[in-house]
């Protein structure tokens, strides 16, 4: 029997490792206190943590020790047309997210257009384009990379939103997130979101899912939008199968807002169903 050398085995070592995509968990699921819940994350398999940037550094120190990632933190804010600085708030959590090589997840949740203007479609871009790359320039000085997160009843509210803007910015640090719950209560779960995952993907840098139910989803409720992953009637399975054909290679996050379980438990529920996915 001819047995591998051991470059041959640090290959398929190192080619396995890079096709298995980073999974982290969302403050929303790991609802821990920074220490409690590196350990619990670590303990599970999973890759990183996402957050908030309050809260950014103290998540960061424990998962360090735990040889996991600080992903990114999630913010939301609004933007109004005439402003000659940035909003307070945003420039905040900018700066709290320094040192940490993390992404700032940001929602868009209102723009405020010039009185007496009719908004179109389009109209805010002319307010959000030049206030992002305002915002950028902030972010690379600190180190800090910006995913638009497309959020139902937000102005942002699709990922053809996020991705109009991020083209018109056209800045590798500015990319844009697709997230499953949002996308089913915006677009509904019979369209298919494969020519969308190949045109985001250029500037795809995170995927959110969680278990899910099908059917009209635009008048579903949260509870049933948001499951532990392995739960509900949507594909979750084939959607990240897609999700991968399209060429994406980033992490993926599991959002767990509102399911009233125990962290722990949904956690690891939600890790089963990702390896029984073959994910992992």
């Amino acid at each position: 029997m001819k047995f591998p050398s051991m470059l041959g085995l640090l290959l398929a070592v190192a080619v396995g490792a890079a096709e298995r995509p980073c999974f982290f968990a969302m403050d929303t699921a790991a609802r821990q206190a920074p220490a409690e819940a590196a350990a619990v994350l670590a303990e599970l398999g999973y890759d990183g943590f996402g957050g908030r940037p309050a809260a950014a550094k103290a998540y960061a120190a424990e998962l360090t020790k735990r040889q996991l990632t600080f992903v990114n933190a999630y913010h939301v804010t609004k933007f109004a047309h005439g402003a000659t600085e940035l909003p307070a708030d945003l420039v905040q959590a900018i700066q709290a997210l320094e040192g940490l090589e993390a992404t700032l997840w940001l929602g868009i949740q209102q723009v405020q257009l010039p009185a007496g203007l009719k908004a179109g479609p389009t109209t805010g871009d002319t307010v959000v384009v030049p206030a992002l790359k305002q915002a950028l320039v902030l972010a690379k000085a600190k180190r800090v990379k910006l995913s638009l997160y497309p959020h139902a009843g937000f102005w942002a509210d699709s990922v053809q939103t996020c991705l109009r803007l991020a083209n018109a910015v056209d800045d590798a640090d500015l990319g844009v997130t697709f997230n499953l719950c949002h996308w089913l209560k915006v677009e509904g779960s019979e369209r298919d979101p494969a020519p969308v995952l190949k045109a985001a993907l250029p500037r795809l840098n995170f995927v959110t899912i969680n278990g899910a139910d099908t059917g009209d989803t635009r008048k579903l409720g949260w509870d049933k939008l948001i499951q532990p992953l392995g739960r509900g009637s949507y594909d979750v399975k084939g959607f990240v199968a897609k999700v991968r054909e399209a060429g994406y290679h980033g992490p993926f996050g599991f959002q767990g807002f509102g399911i009233k379980m125990d962290s722990k438990e949904l956690l690891k529920e939600t890790m089963a169903a990702w390896q029984a996915m073959g994910s992992k």
